[in-house]
């Protein structure tokens, strides 16, 4: 059966090392964040996770959710269990606003226990997940009646929350949807339509559940710019907070899934339920939009957090699987067969893993410190320019690392070989669950694209500039020690020809736009080699800084080094390839007329 433990001390490196979130002290939620509290939230996080979470992972894979006769839905063995315990640890409002309940700590410590959540139970963690961008859209576009009215309730965790956009005619397309809303004499509307995919769309974890559904108002333009948002409870809600009678949110049936079958992916009906609008008429989108990034940035921790069970689950196999002889000489003279883990090829796959594991962790929390800053800043030049960042770097963040993630996912499996098909190992899982990332929240075509053709463009170019800049100054920090010279090198390199992509774009989508369709995926896995190069150089000159410091545990430091080498050496040469598929274009992408596929 697989394992799971949580990575603690990586997370304190890059925590208090790499990112020293102790120079934030003036932002919110960060003054009485020392060392020691960090250590003890992911402690105890970690025994949460490990102890609560782990082991209903393949029971309730094997179970699933289960739809009765009456729509009622309810969750595996063990669930209801353990999410009252997530409700009791405070975990819920870790990072929400103490207005509403919540405990107001930083983003980014809420982004560690996020992962360990996801490495431990993915289909469990999408419950708690689905709730929290649903809690951003109503803290920033809801009125102060609908946040006092749905906001604490949902922070406590007594109440889950989803999104609603898909439909059985329109996925990514969300000018096609036809879900209405009628205006009531109340105030209120009537929403009527079916959405499909759901998330977390109905169970029984939570007393209620707040659905935020597009829907078109009957006056609304045709396309994006006539969609309106709407707060739809799955239970009326009474001026004073208490549940009421059933609101015509129906369970038509639950989606047979390739993987995260513990999590329940419903197919809603809304027939004449009652729901108040969330933000301006047809301006829904934006406010959608505050949920998907928040989404999105969380579904590529997902690719991270796949990556890192299985690696775990693999590295531990792979020290125990007695199988062969190694090619330089036997290494275990007294059994009957060397472990795997001396082969190079199996120590090149979990290498890969680790080295990805490591640096898009990294900056997953340095993401989450750029949303604290886009929150909190003392002045609006930091604010805008954290949130240029993170909008930058949520396309990557979600594509690259749940790409990666499957891919590490895969070639962890593939260590156990035969067994790794197996189901009791776990392994199977894994890369069942991994492969919904690349698919929701905009399929990785659409992130690469929205990198491409909007992100790079904004404002001027603004933000990529800003990246460059911060690239160019961790490089020249690190400069002048022949120790980080791998580091130093390879992402001078990357960063050129990360450099010489983007002005090939610049000059070459304009007169043909099929242009960046055809190398926006490589350009977006080419922008995460990058960063990822990036995270290795920043933490390789922490690493010399603490060896020659004298510190007390020199392997981890080492081991460091070791890793990133690896990584630059090893996975940023790949760049090359990306740089040559964006310039050849679009020609022989689009020759081909579309009978002859």
């Amino acid at each position: 059966m697989p394992t799971y433990r949580a990575p603690v001390k990586d997370m304190s490196f890059v925590l208090n090392e790499v990112l020293n979130i102790g120079q934030y002290q003036n932002l919110p939620g960060y003054s009485e964040v020392t060392p020691d509290l960090v250590s003890a939230i992911l402690e105890e996080g970690a025994k949460f996770c490990e102890n609560e979470l782990q082991p209903l992972n393949y029971s309730g894979d094997r179970e699933g959710c289960t739809r009765h006769n009456d729509g009622s839905v309810t969750t595996p063995k063990g669930f209801k269990e353990a999410y009252n315990k997530y409700v009791e640890g405070g975990w819920s409002g870790l990072t929400q606003h103490p207005d509403f309940g919540g405990q107001g700590l930083p983003h980014v410590l809420g982004f560690c226990f996020e992962e360990m959540m996801i490495s431990s139970n993915h289909a469990f963690a999408m419950y708690p997940g689905l709730s929290a961008g649903a809690m951003a859209a109503i803290s920033l576009d809801g009125t102060d009646e609908q946040k006092q009215k749905y906001l604490p309730k949902m922070v406590e965790g007594y109440w889950t929350g989803t999104m609603n956009l898909t439909e059985p005619h329109c996925g990514t397309d969300l000018g096609l949807l036809r879900t209405k809303a009628e205006p009531q004499d109340d105030g209120s509307y009537k929403i009527s339509g079916t959405k499909i995919f759901i998330s977390a769309g109905d169970h029984d974890l939570s007393e209620n559940i707040i659905h935020l559904v597009l829907a078109r108002l009957p006056d609304a333009p045709k396309g994006v710019k006539g969609i309106s948002l709407f707060i739809v409870p799955k239970y009326k809600v009474g001026d004073d907070g208490s549940v009421g009678e059933f609101n015509n949110v129906n369970t038509a049936s639950i989606e047979e899934k390739m993987g995260i079958h513990a999590n329940s992916t419903c197919v809603l009906n809304y027939d004449g339920a009652r729901g108040y609008l969330i933000g301006e008429p047809n301006k829904g989108l934006r406010s959608m939009f505050i949920m998907m990034n928040a989404a999105r940035i969380g579904v590529g921790m997902q690719g991270l957090a796949n990556s890192e069970v299985a690696y775990q689950n693999a590295a531990d196999y792979a020290r125990d699987r007695l199988q062969g002889r190694s090619i330089s000489g036997t290494k275990n003279p007294e059994g009957p067969a060397d472990p795997i883990i001396v082969h190079p090829d199996v120590r090149r796959m979990l290498m890969n893993a680790k080295a990805f594991n490591e640096s898009s962790r990294a900056a997953s929390l340095w993401c989450g410190v750029l949303v604290d800053l886009a929150h909190n800043a003392e002045t609006e030049e930091e604010r805008q320019s954290a949130e240029d960042m993170v909008s930058l770097l949520t396309p990557i963040i979600k594509g690259v690392f749940t790409d990666r993630g499957f891919e590490y996912c895969v070639s962890s499996q593939q260590i156990f070989g035969g067994h790794g098909y197996i189901a009791e190992h776990g392994m199977e899982q894994f890369v069942r669950d991994a492969r919904i990332a690349q698919i929701y929240e905009g399929a990785n075509g659409i992130q690469a694209l929205d990198l491409v053709g909007r992100k790079l463009p904004a404002n001027g170019g603004r933000a990529i500039q800003a990246f460059f800049k911060y690239a160019a100054d961790i490089r020249e920090n690190a400069k002048g020690d022949d120790r980080l010279r791998p580091f130093t090198d390879a992402l001078g390199a990357g960063l050129k020809d990360l450099q010489s992509a983007t002005m090939w774009l610049m000059q070459n989508a304009m007169q043909n736009p099929d242009n960046a369709g055809a190398g926006s995926t490589a350009y977006m896995h080419l922008f995460g080699h990058v960063l990822l190069g990036l995270m290795w150089t920043q933490m390789a000159k922490v690493a010399v800084d603490a060896l020659d410091a004298g510190t007390s545990d020199p392997t981890f430091y080492e081991n460091k080094l070791t890793t990133g080498r690896y990584y630059m050496k090893r996975r940023m040469p790949e760049i090359k390839a990306m740089l040559a598929e964006i310039e050849a274009g679009a020609d022989e992408v689009m020759a081909l007329d579309a009978a002859n596929f």
